[in-house]
């Protein structure tokens, strides 16, 4: 079965209803869902690392601030595969999800 991903608020204003600003990764990690963020700073964040670090999850992050929502998805949709392979090889770890691959970025 393919992970279910939990999206960060910063993704756009569309995607950002509904979610709660505080403490958003450690309520997706118990939903057992995967945080993608696209801020790749988050990684250095004690308070949303932390959760990461605990639970031995993956999180992925873009690396551009600037991309569109079609882009987003046709980024995370190009990278599934080997996003689904991150995800099965535990954490806990965060990726960057750039236009021609992922790379582990921490720790």
């Amino acid at each position: 079965m393919p992970p279910e991903f939990f999206l960060d608020r910063d993704l756009g204003r569309r995607v950002a209803e509904g979610l709660r600003a505080c403490g958003w990764i450690a309520h997706g990690l118990g939903q057992s869902w995967v945080p993608v963020s696209k801020d790749g700073r988050i990684r250095s964040r004690d308070l949303e690392i932390q959760p990461v670090l605990e639970r031995e999850a993956v999180l992925f992050h873009l690396d551009d601030q600037q991309l569109r929502s079609a882009e987003v998805a046709g980024r995370l949709d190009a990278h599934r595969e080997v996003i689904h392979r991150a995800v099965s090889r535990g954490g806990p770890a965060a990726y960057a999800v750039r236009r021609d691959r992922i790379e582990r970025s921490w720790p």
